[in-house]
């Protein structure tokens, strides 16, 4: 008698991010089929724009403070990162024989600084592993309990034992995150949060005689103020740039979750620019009352106080000519000069998204979503947001690696 071979188990996973190239690695571990769709021809495409400019994998700072950059949902995403933390994610990345070094700023990147190399040795290991990938198959919602996947060749219909959405929020469209999967979800019950903009920049009303003249310029040395949900001031120093419509930049990016949720509840928002962060509310009076012969007053503040450019320009922008002529007021708003922003810039130009799949819809603290057993979300598309820094990269791996490990047991308790 002849004995045929069990049906192996198949696991789709949908979405070729961090995530889901995470969760497809878990699974491959444990003895599943992996199959990766993506609906881009390659996978990691907003993975590898985002390493041009450096490739930040994670932060070094002590796992207590980074575990509190996740916020409101610092609990939560806590249970990915104590299974795979800061440290672990490193290690995982030496692993794949990537070198990591900590920059000054604490944060964690390849030696080469490059994403392509970890991509590519990443890739090469899941291979290995057996994970298979079909690229431009797009899932487009389900056929009774299998998937419907639209190929260039026509619509397949995808059975599988258990499903893993790691399909991205809603920014960068272009690369594949293009958040089509909300009204999917919806539809079945899921509860999703609408998706907003995260770790993006802002716009205001400058004028067009400002805009013309400054827009693009750096404010390379300055700080930012803003008063939070209980009236207190929070300030950071660091730089961000003036655009066309507004602000935006790394110190604009870190203070965006609390920005934005004010504009939200309020109609607008208002920050307050130090422009001579390193010197003293009395040095600045000092100096800019300090007698300026026939020199005009931005002469003055030039020669006294560095203050040239885009920082003259602001002031000239967000004073009344009484308040530039008065030595007192001028004084004050070289240290807090109010700026009134009016809208977060649209979601698809964010560095990341907000929202999504609210955790309460998840069972019983898993990554299975209650409303459809068998299927499990990873990465951006769960409501949680981080700053840059390597935050939101390690988060989207432990998250990942929940969700495979979720999985796994899901099949084990069925079996």
């Amino acid at each position: 008698m002849s004995q045929s071979s069990p049906t192996p188990v198949r696991v789709a996973v949908i979405g070729g991010g961090p995530a889901g190239l995470m969760a497809a690695e878990v699974l491959a571990e444990g003895g599943v089929q992996a199959d990766v769709y993506d609906a881009m021809p390659s996978v990691g495409r907003k993975f590898l724009l985002a390493g041009k400019g450096g490739m930040n994998i994670t932060h070094s700072e002590p796992y207590a403070a980074f575990v509190a950059r996740y916020r409101g949902r610092s609990g939560q995403v806590q249970r990915w990162l104590d299974d795979f933390t800061p440290e672990q994610v490193r290690a995982w990345i030496h692993g794949l024989g990537i070198d990591t070094f900590v920059g000054s700023s604490g944060r964690v990147f390849p030696t080469d600084m490059k994403a392509a190399p970890l991509l590519r040795a990443w890739l090469h290991r899941l291979r290995e592993c057996g994970v298979r990938f079909h690229m431009r198959h797009r899932w487009t919602g389900w056929e009774g309990k299998d998937l419907r996947v639209a190929t260039p060749d026509g619509e397949l219909i995808v059975q599988t034992d258990a499903v893993i959405l790691a399909l991205g929020g809603a920014s960068w469209a272009r690369l594949g995150s293009d958040g089509a999967w909300a009204p999917l979800l919806g539809g079945k019950g899921v509860d999703v949060a609408p998706l907003v903009p995260a770790n993006c920049g802002f716009d205001t009303d400058w004028s067009e005689h400002f805009s013309s003249r400054h827009a693009g310029a750096p404010l390379t040395t300055a700080a930012l103020a803003y008063r939070d949900d209980n009236g207190e001031m929070v300030r950071r120093k660091g730089q961000f740039v003036v655009t066309q419509t507004g602000i935006e930049g790394s110190l604009v990016y870190a203070l965006s979750a609390p920005l934005r949720d004010q504009i939200a509840r309020e109609g607008k928002t208002t920050v307050w620019i130090d422009l001579a962060p390193d010197h003293s509310a009395e040095r600045v009076l000092a100096e800019v009352t300090h007698p300026r012969g026939s020199r005009s007053m931005s002469s003055h503040l030039q020669s006294r106080l560095g203050l040239k450019g885009v920082k003259a320009g602001l002031l000239r922008e967000c004073l009344s000519a009484e308040e530039y002529a008065d030595p007192a007021r001028l004084a004050a708003a070289i240290k807090a000069l109010p700026l009134t922003l009016l809208r977060p810039r649209p979601i698809d130009e964010a560095i990341s998204s907000a929202g999504g799949v609210r955790f309460d819809a998840l069972d019983g603290g898993s990554a299975m979503l209650r409303a459809l057993p068998g299927v499990f979300v990873a990465g951006e598309m769960v409501d949680w947001e981080a700053p840059t820094g390597g935050y939101l990269l390690t988060a989207c791996f432990a998250g990942g690696r929940a969700a495979g490990k979720d999985a796994l047991a899901w099949l084990a308790a069925r079996r």
